[in-house]
């Protein structure tokens, strides 16, 4: 049995986000050109800011919750969307021998993780009624 540490584990999820962060940047700034105005580049040079100003607003919005929600399952749902679908990565190779858990039935445990994600849509939902 294989045992990933935290470095690891940091040195692949990170430059998953950090590239997550830059893909949205580009796709923003393709959307202002097509639509012929000013792109994200407010933020920094060329606006390689504009995903850390992004993610910061997201944080500091003041958190909106219906009045009849189930407030613990509302808050869970994303939380636990996320994490399955971080989770799911863990069976994918990202390099000849990088790989965070390598089980004889990974196809399987990607398929069953990813269809679990569904799960925290129907929650947050169904909390909200």
């Amino acid at each position: 049995m294989y045992i990933v540490v935290p470095a690891e584990i940091l040195g692949i999820i990170l430059p998953l986000l950090l590239r997550v962060a830059f893909l949205v940047l580009a796709e923003r700034k393709v959307m202002a050109f097509v639509q012929r105005r000013k792109g994200p580049d407010v933020v920094g040079s060329f606006g390689l800011l504009q995903p850390l100003a992004d993610g910061l607003k997201l944080i500091l919005k003041e958190p909106i919750s219906p009045s009849s929600a189930n407030f613990s399952l509302f808050r869970m749902a994303p939380v636990a969307t996320f994490m399955l679908s971080l989770v799911a990565r863990a069976v994918v190779p990202f390099d000849y021998g990088m790989v965070l858990s390598d089980p004889n039935i990974g196809l399987l445990y990607l398929f069953a993780i990813s269809s679990l994600g569904v799960y925290g849509i129907i929650i947050a939902g169904w909390s909200s009624n």
